[in-house]
């Protein structure tokens, strides 16, 4: 089997657009904030703590500041960005964290300066970036989940700013920052439990403490089987969209010159598919490589040796059904459980027919299934847009 692959988590990532910000996934901001790191430079990471009323980004979402004030990321529509940056150049400079709150309800927004409507109480944690973040990200890099706990305000001896990290064997580690008293720990393991191994945040309130519990979950892979030029616009957006891209070709004549927009090119047998399934958990399946055998070596080696829970398959019903006879001659009998995993024609119904149309709705499908959505329309929905736990209010 021959391979070329890019370490995705210490790439150089200068293809980020600084003058777009909005468009920076988790995935860059991490890359973005480790090679800071390395290079030693300074900066600060803002972090949406707590969302009350309608806000664009929902808590846990981050915006780095560079020491020259450019930012990766975002925590608002953009209505923000100036001030957020004044105070995260004044976090780089004093080298302590501050809370700001920002109430942008009808009412209130006019002292901004603005006239948003945008009904919604955003409040941010501004740090500064050292290293107690080299842990969390090494962590994930290795795609082990991890939660990490801040004090954000006490009125007692804990520093604004202490922090512990609490990875999948319950283990306490922290990183030149004040470590939490295990007490307290102890005190939100059941907030801690509901935040480890999702992307959530939440604010507890602790008599005279409040601590940040924030979950980081490894990015998910988009995994996709094929050779022809079709894939090309797949994992344009799938990366646009934040997921780490895997392209396995079954026909050779492809590598990562071909395809520079993947994390990661690989060229072999199509049963190999297998071996470049990242966890089965957080991997995703696209199978497009338009030729039936190996479309059908592919299908059978995933249900038989993964657990991914999403294995799309490009081509009309008739084509799904003439490669399920070929299963089942082969011995492998669909179950239900198979049939949930499966998702043929692969995409959702958006009615396009463009390839970048095809690609938006075969990558959208992914994106539905890793969020646990089935991509109905908003408007159509009832209750809250995200899922949220202790969080007053609806994030849009």
């Amino acid at each position: 089997m021959e391979s070329s692959t890019r370490n995705s988590d210490t790439m150089n990532i200068s293809h980020i657009d600084t003058d777009d910000p909005w468009s920076v996934t988790e995935k860059d901001l991490r890359k973005e904030i480790r090679s800071l790191r390395e290079a030693g430079e300074s900066a600060a990471v803002a972090t949406v703590m707590a969302v009350e009323g309608s806000a664009y980004r929902r808590p846990g979402a981050k915006m780095l500041i560079s020491a020259d004030q450019r930012n990766y990321g975002a925590v608002t529509a953009g209505c923000l960005e100036d001030m957020v940056l004044d105070i995260g150049h004044d976090v780089i400079e004093t080298n302590e964290p501050r809370i700001e709150v920002f109430d942008l309800m009808e009412n209130n927004n006019e002292a901004w300066g603005l006239g948003l409507g945008c009904n919604g109480v955003i409040e941010l944690f501004v740090e500064p970036l050292d290293a107690s973040w080299d842990y969390p990200l090494a962590t994930v890099a290795d795609n082990d989940p991890v939660t990490v706990l801040t004090v954000i305000d006490s009125e007692g001896s804990l520093p604004r700013g202490s922090r512990t990290v609490i990875t999948d064997n319950a283990q306490r580690n922290v990183k030149t920052r004040r470590k939490i008293p295990s007490a307290l720990i102890e005190s939100v393991d059941d907030k801690i439990a509901s935040v480890h191994s999702t992307n959530q945040t939440y604010v507890a309130q602790l008599d005279e403490t409040r601590v940040l519990i924030d979950g980081l979950i490894p990015t998910d892979d988009l995994l996709i089987f094929g050779g022809q030029r079709d894939i090309t616009p797949v994992t344009q957006l799938a990366n646009q969209v934040g997921f780490r891209t895997h392209v396995h070709s079954g026909r050779g004549a492809i590598d990562e010159s071909s395809i520079p927009i993947a994390d990661s090119v690989t060229t072999g047998h199509p049963t190999e598919i297998a071996t470049h399934v990242n966890t089965d958990e957080t991997t995703y399946v696209i199978v497009m490589s338009h030729n039936l055998l190996d479309d059908k070596l592919a299908v059978e080696t995933l249900l038989r040796e993964t657990e991914v829970p999403h294995i799309g398959i490009m081509g009309p019903n008739e084509r799904f059904e003439e490669l399920r006879e070929s299963l089942m001659k082969d011995g492998l009998q669909l179950t239900a459980a198979d049939l949930d995993r499966i998702s043929a024609p692969v995409g959702l119904d958006l009615g396009g027919g463009e390839p970048v149309e095809i690609a938006l709705s075969i990558v959208s499908e992914a994106l539905a299934v890793s969020n646990d959505r089935t991509g109905g329309q908003l408007c159509e929905q009832a209750g809250y847009i995200h899922s949220r736990i202790g969080q007053k209010g609806n994030s849009e």
